[in-house]
């Protein structure tokens, strides 16, 4: 906050004084006395920028950091052009307030104008929302205006994230909608599981593609089936597998959504991240959260507004299916940034050296026995199976500097990206076999 300058004591009293009290003490006169604190905070005294640099530091020592990471599950470490931060953190964008009143919030509406734009470019969706708080929530949210009346049950693939799972089931318990978690076959959704769940009462089927295992699921297949049985068909995606794989509006998908940390934000301890949301325009209306739309003023110029705002709950409370009404927006500015820097030939680069690389490990400790848990076409991570203690192994992993995989049951789930580079895979498996 650069240009922040606080309030000097002769401009309070100015102020103060234009209000027609003579004390901050005077404004909270209506308070009964036994509610206000009279001796104040017990908070320290304030500290040098020298002293807080240093306490902070020290907090952030206790941190550790990997300079090589082999984990994904979600989040991931990808490359990030420096361009990204640098106007994603300029001031304007940083400190803007929700943009309720267009005619002093045209940056900000058209920054989401163009990250909706280039999220429905990628998902092949006609409309986007303005994003939701993450990835999981971005599911959930899609569940909810999938259900109808006489149509309250959810089939969702096992084979999705455990923590989307968890979060829908979240959701719909509030709403009364009925989960079913469908089984996996050799890592991806059985579809004899899901031919027998349809019926007239299901309102929708959410997959995740590539799935949790990094297996690529038979998505066209399973939306044929969904749309026979008259049931919605959600499709959670990963942004940056987009750019080499079929939209899921190719698939026959009427929602899609997903994480969108991979574009551009760093793994930050795990946030803030964004969920983005796109649908098809017979579904539209049913899209929570805001949309920002183009249009034109009384001159004929160019400009941009919150759109379609009575999907809100603020003014059809009765009528809502989310309470959402608000979004990421600096995330999506910082999605549409990267989107933009990269562009469509550096986004794909970026899928087909994480897809390569994480090929290249999995042959690679197949090779010393650790060998794929499941057959079938994977993006950029895979299972190994592994019957022994994951943690020795993951610990020899650390002890050099590396993050491991993550445990999952009865192996290991591994993932690469762009920056992983061959030498990297080579020492973690020279590790690995040090260990078997």
């Amino acid at each position: 906050m650069g240009s922040y300058v606080p309030t000097t004591p002769s401009e309070r009293a100015q102020m103060l004084e234009r209000i027609g009290v003579d004390s901050v003490e005077a404004l909270f006169a209506n308070v009964p006395g036994e509610m206000i604190l009279k001796d104040g905070l017990a908070i320290p005294s304030g500290l040098s920028e020298l002293e807080v640099d240093g306490k902070v530091s020290a907090m952030a020592a206790k941190n550790k950091g990997f300079p090589t990471v082999f984990r994904g599950a979600g989040a991931y470490k990808h490359y990030i052009p420096a361009i990204v931060q640098s106007v994603a953190g300029k001031e304007a964008f940083l400190t803007a307030y929700t943009p309720y009143q267009p005619e002093i919030s045209q940056g900000i509406l058209q920054s989401i104008f163009e990250y909706q734009t280039m999220i429905c470019q990628l998902t092949g969706m006609d409309v986007s929302n303005a994003s939701v708080y993450d990835g999981a929530s971005a599911a959930a949210e899609a569940v909810a205006m999938c259900r109808e009346r006489k149509r309250t049950k959810a089939l969702v693939s096992g084979a999705a994230n455990p923590q989307v799972i968890e979060t829908i089931k979240t959701y719909c318990f509030g709403a009364g909608t009925e989960v079913v978690v469908l089984p996996c076959k050799d890592g991806t959704t059985d579809l004899d599981a899901l031919k027998a769940a349809l019926d007239d009462t299901t309102a929708c089927v959410y997959i995740q593609q590539p799935n949790y295992f990094g297996l690529m699921e038979c998505a066209e297949e399973i939306g044929e089936l969904a749309h026979a049985a008259k049931a919605k068909y959600i499709m959670g995606v990963n942004p940056i597998a987009l750019a080499m794989m079929k939209t899921p509006a190719e698939c026959g998908a009427d929602v899609a959504v997903g994480e969108g940390q991979p574009l551009g934000m760093p793994l930050s301890f795990g946030g803030p991240y964004l969920g983005f949301m796109a649908a098809t325009s017979t579904m539209m209306r049913k899209l929570p959260g805001r949309i920002a739309g183009e249009t034109t003023d009384a001159q004929g110029r160019r400009g941009f507004v919150l759109t379609l705002q009575a999907r809100e709950q603020h003014i059809r409370r009765e009528k809502a299916s989310s309470n959402v009404c608000s979004n990421q927006a600096l995330c999506a500015l910082t999605a549409a940034v990267y989107m933009s820097a990269m562009g469509e030939e550096g986004m794909r680069q970026a899928a087909v050296l994480s897809m390569s690389k994480a090929h290249y490990m999995a042959n690679e400790l197949a090779k010393i026995g650790l060998a794929r848990m499941h057959g079938g076409e994977f993006f950029h991570e895979f299972v190994t199976a592994y019957d022994g203690c994951p943690k020795k192994l993951l610990s020899a992993l650390e002890d050099a500097g590396i993050l491991g995989g993550l445990p999952v049951e009865g192996g290991i789930l591994w993932c690469c990206t762009e920056l992983n580079t061959k030498e990297e895979i080579d020492r973690a498996v020279s590790i690995i076999r040090g260990v078997l």
